[in-house]
């Protein structure tokens, strides 16, 4: 089998820097135990590579020990846990992503100024939980259209609309279009859906349409692997989402020739590579 990669695939500055500063840590800190507070990136891989090196995962900030030393992971984290962390004297290295981190930023701007947020993005998703943490009273968070127009917002009202960093821009579009003909134009729009995100969902579009298959390589609990198999799917193309070459079933491309292959932005190369090399065995 033949297979085009994306350029894209694989690891976005955000999550490099990320595991950057938890190597640099880990090279300096000797024996003194480091934690992350929830997993540092979505990739379960990743995370077992960390785990091996005795990085400790804590979901739960209160079971932090006093003085310890935590990683912020790359989603960040609500304002009021970091805050806490630090009057329980935990040191803090902060991982989160620099685009979540403007987001973030942009948010706290638009609702000292008075409006509330629309948050385009996944309600339970640790990215949107520490957004909406800057947001104020008020915010409305929705995954979709549907959901949206279900939502009392009301003309009048000053809101603001911004989104999860790697959310599907062409989806972002169809909710600004139906808000701002509702709410006229008074509507500040936060341009915060990352550009890696949507060069991966551009590539992986154009790929879709030229393949007779696409593969997606990346943690089932990564929102940005996700959406790439829902642009894939949108586009036409038969999509498989795969963690690693062990999940490719040879049967699944019986008489495909040309594959597509991308990978989320939490992706490592070693996978990414293993996947392409199955791939190009199957007949």
């Amino acid at each position: 089998m033949d297979v085009k990669r994306a350029r894209t695939a694989g690891f976005c500055m955000g999550v490099s820097l990320a595991l950057h500063k938890l190597d640099r840590l880990l090279q300096q800190n000797g024996a003194q135990p480091i934690h992350t507070l929830g997993p540092i990136i979505h990739n379960p891989q990743v995370l077992e590579h960390y785990a091996a090196r005795g990085v400790t995962r804590q979901d739960d900030p209160d079971a932090l020990p006093r003085n310890a030393q935590v990683v912020i992971r790359a989603h960040g984290v609500p304002q009021a846990v970091e805050e806490h962390l630090r009057n329980r004297g935990v040191e803090i290295l902060d991982a989160t992503c620099p685009k979540v981190k403007r987001a973030q930023l942009l948010i706290q701007k638009q609702a000292s100024q008075g409006r509330k947020l629309l948050l385009f993005g996944e309600p339970d998703h640790p990215e949107v939980v520490g957004l909406v943490s800057y947001a104020g009273p008020g915010c409305l968070v929705f995954q979709d259209l549907e959901t949206l127009t279900a939502l009392p917002v009301e003309p009048g009202q000053a809101y603001v609309l911004a989104s999860q960093t790697t959310q599907d821009r062409r989806r972002f579009e169809d909710v600004r279009a139906w808000l701002q003909a509702r709410l006229g134009a008074d509507l500040p729009v936060l341009e915060t859906i990352c550009d890696a995100t949507r060069e991966r969902q551009d590539e992986a579009k154009a790929l879709a349409e030229t393949v007779d298959v696409m593969v997606v390589v990346g943690g089932f609990d990564s929102g940005n692997t996700r959406r790439l198999v829902d642009v894939a799917v949108a586009a036409g193309a038969p999509c498989h989402h795969v963690e690693t070459a062990d999940g490719l079933d040879p049967a699944a491309f019986a008489g495909r020739r040309l594959a597509g292959l991308t990978a989320g932005a939490s992706t490592p190369k070693h996978i990414i590579d293993a996947v392409e090399s199955r791939l190009r065995a199957f007949a």
